[in-house]
């Protein structure tokens, strides 16, 4: 029901910022909560930050003070804004989307584990 499309990656030097764009699309009625997971070589895919509906938010403690996540409920759309970024933020970054809210021939139902195709993020001088 859902496909999630990122935009924004690319190769910053460190202390630069990105910003990072996430557009839901499909046949749903709402998103309880979309967020931001990361995956760099070698490692398992962790939390960057998420955010509901209502605009409550959670991120992870690396980030905190330099990343702000924030959405547009009504353009289904979710945004990372990345400053002071480091070396260790390089990775591919997905977008996430969870409880969808979408209507089945049965029902409203509540849908999630919907993923972004992932996009690029270098850190580098």
């Amino acid at each position: 029901q859902v496909q999630l499309v990122e935009s924004g990656g690319g190769l910053v030097q460190p202390g630069g910022s990105l910003r990072l764009s996430c557009a839901a699309s499909g046949r749903f009625h709402s998103i309880n909560v979309m967020g931001w997971y990361r995956q760099a070589p070698g490692k398992q895919r962790e939390l960057v930050a998420a955010i509901t509906s209502g605009g409550s938010t959670n991120s992870a403690d690396s980030v905190k003070g330099r990343f702000t996540i924030s959405r547009d409920n009504a353009k289904n759309t979710v945004y990372l804004q990345m400053n002071n970024l480091k070396p260790e933020d390089t990775a591919v970054y997905y977008c996430n989307a969870e409880g969808v809210l979408a209507y089945s021939g049965s029902g409203w139902r509540n849908y999630g584990g919907y993923w972004g195709q992932g996009t690029q993020v270098t850190v580098s001088s």
